[in-house]
């Protein structure tokens, strides 16, 4: 199971999803929407300098209390763009 994750913010976003590709193709969605817009609205109150840092996050569902696989660094979106990082091509 998936889940994403603002690290700069410590929130999680927008549910679980069950495999890799429909996180990305969460991901890929927030990427076409504005870093001033929700849900890539920063909880910032100076947002020309804040953004989202979006990771992926793997849990093992199975083990109790969840059991983290895996963490990377996906996505950046700021005022300074998009920015997609090696990860997000990793399988």
């Amino acid at each position: 199971m998936f889940i994403i994750e603002d690290e700069a913010h410590a929130e999680l976003q927008n549910g679980e999803f069950e495999t890799r590709q429909d996180a990305m193709t969460e991901l890929m969605r927030r990427a076409r929407i504005r870093w001033d817009k929700e849900p890539n609205l920063a909880p910032c109150t100076s947002l020309r300098t804040c953004g989202r840092r979006y990771e992926l996050v793997e849990y093992d569902k199975s083990a109790t209390p969840w059991k983290e696989l895996s963490r990377r660094l996906i996505l950046e979106i700021s005022a300074k763009g998009v920015h997609w990082h090696a990860a997000a091509n990793e399988e």
